[in-house]
C-alpha cells in the first residue's frame, strides 16, 4: 500500500512542481528538472546523508519516467489545474507524510539512533520543495510559517512512537500517515501558522 501512495505522491508532486517552473517561465526541460528534483529530491538528499546506496530512482529507473510524464502532463493541461487546486493540496499533504514515514522506516532499518530517524523523516518529507523552491527563487516553504515541516515532524514522531508500543509496520504507517494527513489539511484550513521571528534592526546615531 506504501508503494502505491508513493506512486500517487510523486505523481502529484512532479505535477505540482511543474507549475510552479510554469510560474517562472522555463522551458520544458526546465519544468521536467523542477518536476523530478521535487519529486525524487528528498529521498535523494537521504540517501546521500546516510550513505544508503543505489538511489531509489536509479534502482527504479521508471520513477524518473513517472515524474517526466507528470510534469509534462501538468503543463499541458495547465489551463484546468486551477480547478484542481484543492484536490493538488489534498495530494501535496499526502505525498507529505508518506514521504515522511518512507525516510524514518528506511532510517529504521539501517539502525539509525533516534534524532536521525525522526531528521531522516523531515529531510525525505521536505526536501524536495526545498530544492524546487530554491531552483525557482523562492524562500522555502520549509522556512515560512506555515504548518508543513511540523506536521511531517509529527508523522514521524507518532509512527516512531506506534512503533515503540510493538504495532507493526503496516499498522503504524496507517496511523501516522492519516493524523499527520489530518493535521496538515487542518493547517491548510484554518490556515494555522507557526510564531515567526521578525528582527528590524535599527541603526541609532
Amino acid at each position: 500500500m506504501l508503494h502505491i501512495l508513493y506512486i500517487i505522491a510523486i505523481t502529484a508532486e512532479a505535477m505540482t512542481a511543474a507549475l510552479a517552473a510554469g510560474r517562472r517561465q522555463m522551458d520544458w526541460v526546465g519544468v521536467i528538472i523542477i518536476a523530478c528534483v521535487t519529486a525524487l529530491g528528498g529521498g535523494t538528499l537521504r540517501n546521500i546523508i546516510l550513505g544508503h546506496y543505489p538511489m531509489t530512482w536509479i534502482e527504479h529507473p521508471e520513477y524518473i519516467l513517472i515524474t517526466a510524464g507528470a510534469s509534462i502532463g501538468a503543463a499541458l493541461l495547465a489551463s484546468m489545474m486551477k480547478k484542481l487546486k484543492l484536490m493538488f493540496l489534498w495530494l501535496d499533504a499526502l505525498g507529505l507524510v508518506v514521504f515522511t514515514i518512507i525516510g524514518c522506516r528506511l532510517a529504521m532499518d539501517l539502525q539509525m539512533p533516534m534524532l536521525i530517524i525522526v531528521l531522516s523523516g523531515i529531510i525525505t518529507g521536505c526536501g524536495g520543495g526545498v530544492l524546487r523552491d530554491i531552483l525557482c527563487n523562492d524562500i522555502p516553504l520549509l522556512f515560512r510559517k506555515e504548518v508543513y515541516a511540523t506536521a511531517s515532524l509529527f508523522t514521524g514522531l507518532v509512527y516512531i512512537g506506534i512503533m515503540q508500543l510493538g504495532y507493526g509496520t503496516h499498522a503504524a504507517a496507517i496511523i501516522a500517515a492519516v493524523l499527520g494527513f489530518i493535521l496538515r489539511l487542518l493547517a491548510i484550513r484554518y490556515k494555522w501558522q507557526m510564531p515567526k521571528f521578525v528582527y528590524n534592526e535599527k541603526e541609532e546615531f
